[in-house]
């Protein structure tokens, strides 16, 4: 007989309570769940079951047996599940945490085709500039910028985007540009409130030393468009991802203030809590934002 039915036919007996019960449970006649009792029984050469006229109740090897019996069949219960899920069409909502420069600019435009293409998901993004719980939170996944932490999350690189320091020519002619780190305290400096940092750039010189400068100047700001809004209306210089500043930098409205500072590269990352199989929604988005941003950044955007 087969070893698997044999071990999930005492399970349920144990589990029901009785030979009737479990017959019921799973879809069999009670004598066919004796038959692969007693087989075990033989199989092992041990009693498992006590079996009287009123009840019947595992012994003490059964109940040792049954233990990992449970635990086998669980496992087997999982791996079932997970070929089912992973052959799944992805369908269900789809709630996603992204910073709000990067949702609105590069992940919006790209929900578009997603959805077309996987027209039983439905998505909610909601656009948070500070990070998310994904463990013990309602997000199914984020998108993040900068390594990611040591949560139990899994993770994929996107892509990576370069900070820059960008001011208008206008205000490069007015005001001229900074040769070195330290001419950044004669400067008006345009601060990204939400940074973990504080008001406070981090930077790294051309010696490859790591400098920071406080950026207390006329305008603060938790919004990264509004920054580079600012930059291009000439009010001062900005430190910006590439992701946002780039076409600016094409089109000649912002200038690179520093170009002999060395890049500032982080990587843009799809994060999810680690799990023994991944949803299909999940994994259908994020398989499809590695192919989407394959050829981006750091500085091609």
């Amino acid at each position: 007989m087969d070893r698997l039915t044999e071990m999930e036919a005492f399970a349920t007996v144990v589990d029901q309570g009785g030979f009737t019960d479990a017959a019921k449970k799973m879809g069999i006649s009670k004598s066919a769940v004796s038959k692969h009792v007693s087989s075990l029984e033989a199989r092992l050469g041990a009693r498992l079951l006590n079996r009287t006229t009123r009840r019947v109740a595992p012994t003490e090897i059964g109940l040792a047996y049954y233990d990992r019996a449970r635990r086998v069949l669980n496992d087997a219960d999982e791996a079932d599940a997970l070929v089912t899920s992973m052959q799944s069409a992805p369908s269900g909502q789809l709630r996603i945490c992204v910073a709000t420069d990067f949702g609105v600019n590069h992940l919006s435009p790209l929900l578009v085709d997603f959805l077309r293409e996987f027209p039983q998901v439905t998505v909610n993004m909601v656009l948070e500039n500070r990070p998310v719980d994904l463990v013990s939170g309602s997000f199914d996944m984020a998108i993040r910028v900068g390594a990611p932490d040591g949560a139990p999350l899994t993770s994929r690189k996107l892509a990576e985007t370069a900070q820059r320091m960008v001011a208008s020519p206008g205000y490069i002619a007015s005001f001229g540009r900074p040769a070195r780190i330290d001419d950044l305290k004669n400067h008006k400096l345009l601060h990204y409130s939400d940074l973990d940092s504080g008001s406070v750039w981090r930077l790294i010189a051309p010696s490859g030393e790591q400098r920071q400068i406080r950026t207390a100047g006329w305008l603060s700001v938790n919004d990264g468009q509004s920054l580079l809004n600012a930059a291009i209306s000439g009010l001062g210089i900005a430190y910006l991802p590439s992701f946002l500043c780039a076409d600016a930098l094409k089109e000649g409205l912002v200038e690179d203030a520093m170009p002999d500072l060395a890049p500032d590269l982080q990587g843009i990352y799809a994060v999810y809590p680690s799990a023994r199989f991944t949803q299909p929604k999940v994994r259908a988005l994020v398989d499809f934002l590695v192919a989407a941003f394959r050829d981006k950044g750091p500085e091609k955007w």
